[in-house]
């Protein structure tokens, strides 16, 4: 009789215990959510923990700390908790759904694409697998399901330049534009894209457009160096805007001191026939070096386009003897031929 008696008292205390431990864990369950809905995060995590030891399968507590620790951005303790709530409940959409979205932002993008593979009824699933497939080279996948995400979120300045990105990769540079220049116009202070987009337009020779993009970046803020410049001196002289193509590109020969961005200034002008500016150019280079004979033949060919043939070819022939090589640029007729 006895023994029965001690393992009545056993089990009772058991069973005393596991109550006391449920209502320890839902008390401090409640406080937290309370500390959490007045956004004092810290004290609602201290509480969702202490609701945690009293009950370790307490679902519904990993998931409100993991939302919590997501406020303060502790992501690492965020995901754990979120594995938790997976692991005790594997429907749960919430946390299934973060999981998706903290896999993306760890760059572990298959387990991304994997979980919010689970999720139904995800808004985010489309981009997410468009977005991973995009970081793992898979333009062709990226590019269907990001222009499926573009129809829920068509004024989604980040997705319109990731569905750019994707077309540059791809080489399809015509369809990227489109897209990037609406990302630049709904995201007017992304400065890195409008630069971007001045290169784009700049490769496709739409050079005042190019110069356009350049200027509103300077403008808004972007971090101008020698090569910013250049790209933005040239855009302005192939566009047309030679006076002010020319100012950009003389900052770069004041920091340098390059004689061939010189030479290259001439050759640009000769082009577009401006032979006045281009002479302007070579008698520059001969200042520095009187026998640099690419100067002097480029003045001559220039002399020779504005109707002064015998100028123009007596300094041409000055520049062969300066320079052999420059023989075989004589043209067999009329004269002599392009420039440089």
């Amino acid at each position: 009789m006895k023994n029965v008696l001690t393992a009545f008292t056993v089990c009772f205390a058991l069973s005393a215990s596991a109550n006391s431990f449920a209502d320890s864990a839902k008390f401090y369950y409640a406080k937290g959510i309370e500390e959490k809905n007045a956004k004092r995060y810290q004290i609602a995590t201290t509480n969702f923990d202490k609701a945690i030891k009293f009950n370790a399968k307490y679902a519904e507590a990993f998931l409100e700390n993991a939302i919590v620790n997501l406020e303060m951005r502790r992501t690492d303790i965020a995901k754990a908790h979120f594995a938790k709530v997976h692991e005790l409940q594997p429907s749960n959409t919430l946390a299934i759904k973060e999981l998706a979205t903290l896999f993306y932002s760890y760059r572990q993008w298959d387990k991304a694409i994997e979980f919010v593979n689970k999720c139904v009824n995800c808004e985010n699933k489309d981009r997410i697998i468009g977005l991973c497939n995009y970081e793992k080279e898979n333009y062709l996948e990226a590019e269907k399901y990001l222009l499926k995400a573009l129809t829920i979120e068509p004024n989604d300045g980040m997705l319109n330049y990731k569905i750019a990105q994707n077309y540059i990769q791809m080489e399809a540079v015509k369809k990227a534009i489109p897209f990037f220049e609406k990302a630049v116009t709904l995201e007017p202070t992304k400065i890195n894209w409008m630069y971007e987009l001045g290169i784009l337009y700049y490769d496709n020779r739409n050079y005042r457009s190019a110069a356009t993009a350049f200027e509103s970046a300077e403008k808004k803020g972007y971090t101008v160096n020698n090569d910013f410049i250049e790209n933005y001196g040239y855009a302005l002289m192939y566009g047309g805007r030679f006076e002010a193509g020319e100012l950009k590109l003389m900052e770069i020969y004041k920091k340098k001191g390059n004689k061939e961005l010189l030479r290259n200034i001439a050759q640009t002008l000769y082009s577009f026939q401006q032979y006045d500016r281009c002479l302007n150019y070579c008698q520059k280079l001969l200042e520095i070096d009187p026998k640099d004979g690419k100067a002097l033949y480029q003045a001559g060919l220039t002399f020779i386009k504005m109707g002064k043939k015998d100028k123009g070819q007596g300094m041409c022939d000055k520049a062969i003897e300066l320079d052999p090589t420059l023989a075989g640029k004589k043209s067999s007729v009329g004269g002599m031929g392009g420039g440089l």
